[in-house]
């Protein structure tokens, strides 16, 4: 987190800044509640009061050793919000309208902190944002002589119309950077057009605006070296890609020197062509040559398998965009708390950011968190009211709950805003699927679906649709989609383990808990999966689901399945380890309220076993406890306990 030096406490120039300021220092104070049980009363009493001014709602911070890795002066947040804006403009001339968006909405997320900071030592303070400037200098000088002429203002308004093919054969002449890259850039994206992928936008994940744009990208006219079509095989004729893919790589392997922006476009290109290790080559040297193309960080992340990795890849640590992308990665390997420590330490830095606030929420849905979730998502739409980006994960988080109103009033919401966003059909379908209209809710994934073939929350949630309409053949085709656009997705997996498990098909189903727990082995449920199904009458792999069960309860699985299941798998073998777990059971229904066949299952084996281990109190008490609960119970506890007696006398 930035070290700021602080000037005496000030109020936020507007009443907006303060209900920002107050919704981040809400995520702060929940944060530091669930930190609680992990830290000491020592060390949680000094991180609340570093953040102590920020949550009271003045615009200042103190020093702590918490923040003490960085500190920025007035010049230097300056200069950050500088190149902050030279991003924006560059990406938004080229046609990258997401990364234009990251650029500014970390612009305004910056807040007041330059007015915050009052100047301090540069030496010790301003390194880092001093690396800020210089490492977009080369990009920068290269934009002011970028070519913005006459021809291309005529372009560009041909590529914001989707014509990617009127718009490259107007910039054929192009030599400076900005006409060479939109150039290229509309060349891709008319043949993405072209093979009906209209619906994924651009490469830096917009929204294809081309879809519904008047060009039709069926023009005979050739781009001349970049936009030449080759003839089709009969395999492409079979499977349609990409027809300017080949065309596009050859040219760009032949451009002596790239700017951040080309090297970007030809990852992504390789990327297309399925060379991973050239396009991870050269997105790596896209974030080096322009570092606030945020575009080319996230081609990358897809592209690491682990944090490991990261570490042999030549990337611009010092930037402070290095660290956005390390909570992002974070959170794409399920690792969630060192996400939220890591976006956390940006807070200070970025304290009106909504784009933290998102990715903060994000992390404490994986974790199971949802109230924690859905109190951040509720201070993203105070703040965003029409945002859509991460509502679909809200919706999630709004269905577990079974928070039916809220739920209603989200997805109505989003209809009116923009009901032809993938997002908001998503979030409809989700509504339907609480009220058990799972035919109304496949219909809507689909219509997300069709407008984004690659949206992976609705890949998954349809797959769900299908296992509760008792259509296997359609989840298993629903989650194998999921699973090619995301190897990642765990939820894929475990559909698919489950769904071959309804199956009847255990060898099947024990690949795909596999896979899920490989990607979430901290995740009680795909322990607890994995030993049901070791379980199960066809395998009968006893010691295997013990194991299973036994790393459940390690992760704090919190239904109690695993606890009755390792009390019954040890009650014929092991009575010792079953009365175990059949106490630690009951300890936890006690503590929980619950009444409930398990409870009584674990009173009537732990009376038997404390009776033969002759510890006649506990025997007694237990069956004190069977004698009110009606049936058959009652009767066998009150035959139990003249026996206890008797033995008791018997001393």
């Amino acid at each position: 987190m930035g070290r700021i030096q602080t000037p005496s406490p000030r109020l936020p120039s507007t009443s907006r800044d303060i209900d920002r300021s107050r919704a981040f220092a809400r995520v702060l104070a929940r944060r530091h509640a669930i930190e609680r049980s992990t830290f000491s009363v020592h060390a949680f009493g000094r991180r609340l009061r570093s953040f102590g001014p920020f949550i009271h709602g003045h615009r200042s911070f103190v020093r702590t050793s918490f923040i003490r890795r960085r500190r920025l002066t007035a010049m230097g947040i300056e200069r950050r919000a500088e190149a902050l804006r030279r991003a924006a403009r560059d990406c938004r001339m080229r046609g990258l309208s997401h990364a234009a968006l990251w650029a500014c909405e970390q612009l305004i997320g910056l807040g007041d902190v330059r007015e915050m900071t009052t100047g301090g030592d540069a030496s010790d303070g301003g390194a880092d944002a001093d690396a800020d400037a210089d490492a977009n200098d080369d990009a920068s000088d290269e934009a002011d002589d970028d070519g913005a002429d006459d021809v291309y203002e005529l372009a560009k308004s041909y590529f914001d119309l989707g014509e990617y093919r009127r718009c490259a054969h107007a910039l054929r002449d192009a030599k400076a950077p900005l006409t060479t890259f939109t150039r290229a850039y509309a060349t891709f994206l008319a043949g993405e057009k072209s093979k009906g992928q209209c619906g994924l936008g651009g490469v830096d994940g917009g929204e294809g605006k081309g879809a519904s744009a008047s060009g039709n990208g069926d023009s005979t006219q050739s781009t001349p070296a970049i936009g030449a079509r080759r003839p089709k095989s009969a395999s492409e004729t079979s499977a349609p890609g990409n027809p300017e893919l080949e065309s596009l790589g050859e040219w760009l392997r032949g451009v002596a020197r790239k700017d951040g922006f080309l090297t970007y476009l030809h990852g992504v290109v390789c990327r297309e062509l399925g060379q991973p290790a050239e396009a991870k080559a050269h997105l790596v040297e896209a974030c080096a040559l322009y570092p606030l193309n945020w575009s080319a960080w996230q081609a990358l992340i897809p592209m690491l398998e682990s944090e490991e990795e990261l570490e042999a890849l030549d990337l611009p640590r010092s930037h402070w965009v290095y660290r956005w992308f390390l909570g992002a990665l974070q959170l794409e390997l399920q690792k969630n708390t060192e996400s939220l420590d890591t976006f956390m330490a940006l807070g200070a830095e970025f304290p009106q950011s909504k784009v933290l606030l998102g990715h903060m929420a994000e992390a404490h849905y994986n974790m199971r968190e949802f109230d924690e979730a859905q109190s951040i998502y509720r201070d993203i739409r105070e703040l965003d009211p029409y945002r859509i980006d991460g509502m679909d994960n809200y919706s999630n988080v709004l269905y577990v709950k079974e928070e039916f109103a809220d739920l209603s009033h989200l997805a109505h919401h989003l209809v009116t805003t923009d009901k032809y966003r993938a997002e908001t059909c998503c979030i409809v379908g989700n509504y339907y699927s609480l009220k058990s209209q799972h035919a109304k809710a496949v219909v809507y994934f689909k219509r997300a679906l069709r407008l984004n073939p690659r949206y992976l929350s609705a890949w998954t949630l349809m797959g769900h649709e299908y296992v509760e309409m008792k259509n296997p053949a359609a989840a298993i085709d629903a989650y194998r989609h999921a699973v090619d656009i995301n190897p990642r997705d765990f939820r894929a997996w475990y559909g698919l383990g489950q769904t071959y498990e309804i199956l009847q098909m255990p060898y099947y189903a024990m690949y795909y808990y596999q896979q899920a727990v490989k990607l979430r082995p901290d995740d009680a449920r795909m322990w607890c999966a994995m030993g049901q199904c070791y379980e199960s009458d066809q395998l009968k792999m006893v010691t295997s689901a013990i194991r299973c069960y036994q790393r459940a309860v390690a992760n704090n699985e919190r239904e109690g399945l695993a606890l009755s299941k390792l009390a019954t798998l040890h009650a014929a073998k092991n009575e010792k380890a079953a009365a175990h777990y059949y106490l630690l059971n009951l300890k936890r229904l006690d503590a929980e309220g619950i009444d409930s066949n398990e409870k009584v299952e674990a009173l009537e084996f732990l009376s038997q076993f404390y009776k033969k281990e002759r510890r006649l109190g506990e025997a007694e008490a237990a069956c004190v406890r069977l004698l009110d609960v009606p049936g058959p119970a009652k009767h066998a506890a009150k035959a139990l306990l003249r026996e206890i007696h008797s033995m008791q006398s018997a001393k």
